[in-house]
């Protein structure tokens, strides 16, 4: 009889790279067990182990190693670079592939670079981060829309947004707001992002095809974060700090220059012999300018009164990650809070997750990846010209008003520019979002290369909105306060089965999926608004006297799709073909045209795997990749293919039905037709990396609002008809200048190019192409979507001052007649031709200064509001207060200005080229500067590692022409507003793991 103990003891150790460099991360797992360690900053570990049990060693990128457990109580290892494993897995969809395997345009952005850009919206850290992409912001407001198109404009009136996919499942995203007159809000944003991995923008077809019509303008799949084999390990992430606005806007005038402006317009308009008869009238007889000039010309600042200088910033994130035998958990808990830069608006976000899989059985696996969050937007009128609206009080309020009286309390201004100081006190606007997004799925790994799969997940939305306007001052006055309140709640559920099958033969390999899927959108909708409160502090509809509205309603639409993926690879992927087809229904068609096929096919040729290359030393990766496929777009309102009667027809008191819509039966598909071809590269040791990419895109049959004779009763009808087409050429680079264990240098950036031409438009009975024109836009063949149209500007005539247009619009005769001057094409639309991102990361001695920047250009931007506030006629002098650019005006005889002489009349509109702008700006996004604490410092307190920086987002701004003095970066429509604009952030950060 033999009795032995296991002798338990404590193994401590380094682990380290072929070259000696400490490896940290490192998984250190008892064999078997669910004990388990990873190594810290400095590549080393401990663990308590039984002498005689074997210690496995893991890392991305290295070869495994397993050692047994000995006498000694040190156990160091040198982990060997695994060649394979270093070709880096990306998601690409429904599947993932290895880095050589990628037939298709494919960026992935990391969470790290995600995570250098402070919004609550993570679309807004893609822009100069991915070649071909662009973000523009519909505002600054906190937790606001922004707009992302990838490779320009691919259809004229139906959508243009990309698809989003958060672990393998689409979702629902966009505004969510129930308001066109407030700030926006965005579904985005009730993401932390501090819980994505990684997000992946798939661009061309041969990525995109397997989405079928919803991958028509791209796809953002977002990966969130999972847990690791091993100890739990908690990370704390938090941000502070305060934010300005990133561009100041135009400069108002003051009340002085009103007066000289004023008095100078009189004498134009012949009322007074001199400028000083002019002056003394209106200090006479003009009750403002009296009381400004005998209280001491005192000057008011509209812009300080309702700015929030130096808004507040906070993010806090914990979360706690880990696993064992056969399971793993991620877990979260964030808040962020955000003041807007303006009084009166902020934004709120609680959010929450748990990600978890489990091995049931050995072949059978549970996931379950799940999140919620609560966010709260303090909303205002900042969608048009409202005069309540903090921001048009720089402005639109008179600047011979005051915001405050003299003992400090709000001025109560009568007329229609209520102080929006009293409003921002009184009145609300809010918007309250919750989401919550579970995805669910089961897998079976049958054995002989076949896997059995099915998902479920939903993502469920739901909106309230509350509005109040007081019943003592401003726009509620005449309703004795008035209110509303709508809820909506959108249920989004999605369902896949599919079926895996991987074959390896020899140097063949072979991957199938075969997929079935189904969505269902449910929309519920109740609202109602009343008027006539008895008091003050009541705001609910059921304390009012009066109910005014009530509406409800319920829409839904549902897809069906059947999906085919083949992966074919050969001789170690030195040859790979990959294949898809989609056959796809969409409840927004008639039966008979609801169906749509869709493909892709796409070759990739790994040059550097031939054995002619393989005695190149400065050749590590060589990538030749080619696709085409055909893709669809299915974008559009409900029922748009029906003829329907709507019954919310008051008549005479009567309930009543009218017609809606006008329908059309053969409605279809829109489709996108894309070729892609790119060059990937290694060079010199991966010293500089990067690909080389062109792409064009047809759209064909598209999904076209087309004009109707006004005798049918409707302006237009959606038809499947025009055409139009993108092309460009992308370019990521990255080199690494500097890579040793104490310093690091890397400079890396991307360029692209996007050209849009209409090539085809549907034709009118007499042959003639139906163009559609606004007061600055026109769609023809030829040109751009949208492009600017316009009568030309000719200047300021020296010796009358008036202003002129040309006749025809390009050059030669002119004419001051407005009405006379031709319209023509001004060579540009709003959307950028010509975008690029620039990065750099410098480490040494673990201090580190990352800077990112980005440019757009090529495109033009057209001022709005210019009538009322930047044209030498009364507006901006008597019932507004306009621009100081209206001071380079033309005064007397020989004088060369921008603005011709000022007039006390008032103008109509008259948009013209003078104030489209050159759109091109560079734009500083971020300069992070910061230390990681050496883990031996953090390790003698019980932590991990520990990292502090500081951190700034839109430090400076270029912009190209000198007469843009709104921020440069607008929205899709291109005209400059009044809402708010991008935001200039300091931040001080911490991140801690222990």
């Amino acid at each position: 009889m033999q009795f032995s103990f296991a002798q338990e003891k404590t193994i401590t150790g380094t682990v380290v790279d072929e070259d000696g460099l400490p490896l940290p991360g490192v998984n250190v797992i008892e064999k078997g067990t669910r004990n388990g360690v990873q190594t810290n900053f400095d590549g080393k570990y401990s663990i308590k182990v039984d002498e005689g049990k074997v210690l496995v060693f893991s890392y991305v990128g290295f070869t495994s190693k397993e050692q047994m457990v000995g006498t000694s109580n040190i156990l160091n290892v040198t982990l060997v670079v695994d060649a394979a494993a270093l070709d880096e897995v990306v998601v690409t969809g429904y599947s993932t592939q290895k880095k050589s395997d990628i037939t298709g345009s494919v960026v992935k952005v990391d969470d790290e670079v995600l995570k250098s850009f402070a919004s609550p919206t993570v679309d807004q850290a893609l822009q100069g981060n991915v070649a071909g992409l662009t973000v523009s912001s519909s505002s600054g407001t906190p937790g606001s829309v922004a707009n992302i198109r990838i490779r320009g404009i691919s259809s004229i009136t139906a959508g243009n947004e990309p698809l989003y996919v958060i672990d393998g499942v689409p979702i629902n995203n966009g505004n969510v707001s129930a308001s066109g007159a407030t700030s926006s809000i965005s579904a985005l944003a009730a993401i932390d992002n501090n819980n994505i991995a990684s997000i992946t923008v798939l661009k061309d077809a041969s990525a995109t095809a397997q989405y079928g019509a919803r991958g028509a303008n791209g796809v953002i799949l977002i990966t969130t974060k999972s847990g690791k084999y091993g100890e739990t390990v908690f990370t704390i992430n938090t941000q502070i700090g305060f934010m300005n606005d990133a561009v100041d806007g135009p400069t108002p005038l003051t009340s002085a220059q009103r007066l000289e402006l004023a008095a100078e317009a009189y004498y134009n308009d012949g009322y007074y012999d001199t400028t000083q008869q002019a002056t003394d009238y209106l200090l006479e007889n003009n009750a403002l300018f009296k009381a400004w000039d005998q209280n001491g010309r005192k000057e008011s600042d509209w812009g300080s009164a309702v700015a929030n200088k130096d808004a507040i910033y906070r993010e806090y994130s914990i979360s706690a990650s880990g696993g064992g035998n056969g399971h793993n958990f991620f877990a979260s808990l964030g808040y962020l809070e955000q003041e807007a830069t303006v009084i009166g608006s902020s934004f709120e976000r609680i959010s929450g997750s748990i990600n978890f899989s489990k091995d049931l059985t050995p072949s059978l696996k549970l996931s379950s990846n799940n999140s919620a969050a609560y966010t709260f937007q303090k909303a205002f009128l900042e969608r048009s010209a409202y005069f309540a609206s903090p921001r048009t009080a720089k402005y639109f309020m008179n600047s011979l008003r005051y915001p405050y009286n003299d003992d400090g309390t709000f001025a109560e201004i009568g007329g229609a520019l209520p102080n929006p100081l009293i409003g921002a006190r009184d009145d609300f606007n809010d918007n309250r979002f919750t989401r919550i997004i579970s995805g669910n799925a089961l897998t079976w790994d049958i054995g002989s290369g076949f896997t059995l799969g099915a998902k479920f997940s939903v993502d469920l939305q739901l909106y309230n909105y509350r509005t109040y306007s007081n019943r003592n001052y401003g726009y509620g006055v005449p309703t004795s306060g008035d209110a509303s309140q709508y809820d909506r709640t959108n249920a989004f559920y999605v369902f896949q089965n599919y079926l895996d099958y991987n074959l390896a033969l020899n140097q063949h390999n072979l991957k199938f999926k075969l997929l079935q899927e189904y969505q269902s959108n449910r929309q519920y909708f109740l609202g109602g608004a009343a008027e006539n409160f008895a008091d003050d502090g009541l705001y609910f509809l059921d304390s009012a006297g009066t109910p005014s509205s009530v509406s409800s309603s319920f829409s839904d639409w549902y897809m069906g799709a059947y999906l085919g993926l083949l992966e074919y690879s050969v001789f170690d992927s030195r040859y790979v073909l990959n294949l898809s087809y989609r056959i796809e229904g969409n409840s927004r068609f008639q039966e008979d045209n609801r169906w749509g096929n869709f493909y892709s096919v796409g070759a990739a040729w790994n040059i550097h795997k031939e054995d002619f290359l393989t005695s190149i030393d400065n050749i590590e990766y060589l990538k030749l990749r080619f696709s085409y496929g055909k893709t669809g777009n299915a974008s559009i309102g409900l029922n748009r293919y029906q003829s329907l009667f709507t019954y919310g027809v008051d008549y005479n008191g009567d309930g009543a039905q009218a017609v809606s819509t006008f329908g059309n039966n053969d409605l279809s598909w829109e489709i996108n037709k894309t070729i892609d071809i790119g060059l990937e590269f290694g060079l010199f040791n991966d010293v500089l990396s990067g690909s080389i990419g062109y792409f064009n895109r047809k759209s064909e049959d598209l999904l076209l609002n087309v004009p109707l004779s006004q005798t049918t009763g409707f302006s237009s009808q959606t038809q499947n008809i025009g055409a139009l087409k993108n092309t460009g050429v992308e370019i990521q680079l990255n080199a690494s200048l500097i890579d040793t264990q104490d310093v690091s240098l890397s400079i890396g950036g991307n360029i692209a190019t996007v050209n849009n031409e209409i090539t085809e438009l549907p034709l009118d009975p007499n042959g003639i192409e139906r163009t559609i024109t606004t007061t600055t836009t026109r769609i023809e063949t030829g040109h751009p979507v949208r492009e600017w149209y316009m009568p030309t500007w000719a200047g300021v005539n020296p010796e009358t001052g008036m202003e002129e247009f040309y006749l025809n619009g390009v050059g030669g005769e002119t004419t001051t007649t407005f009405n006379d001057a031709e319209a023509v094409f001004q060579g540009a639309n709003a959307v950028p031709t010509l975008t690029a991102g620039v990065n750099l990361n410098f480490e040494v001695k673990g201090f580190f200064l990352n800077a990112q920047a980005y440019y757009a250009g090529g495109h033009k931007i057209y001022e709005g509001w210019h009538l009322y506030l930047n044209q030498p006629n009364g507006f901006p002098i008597f019932s507004y207060n306009g621009y100081q650019s209206l001071l380079d005006r033309w005064q007397e005889t020989g004088d060369i200005t921008r603005n011709g002489k000022f007039t006390s009349d008032g103008q109509s509109w008259q948009r013209h080229s003078k104030y489209l702008y050159d759109g091109d700006f560079i734009r500083l996004r971020n300069l992070t500067f910061g230390y990681n604490i050496p883990s031996s410092v953090m390790n003698s307190i019980g932590m991990k590692t520990a990292r502090v920086f500081v951190r700034g987002n839109n430090l400076a701004t270029w912009v190209k022409d000198d007469n843009l003095l709104f921020d440069p970066e607008q929205d899709l429509g291109g005209e400059t507003g009044l809402e708010t604009p991008p935001t200039k952030s300091f931040l001080f950060g911490v991140n801690l793991t222990f």
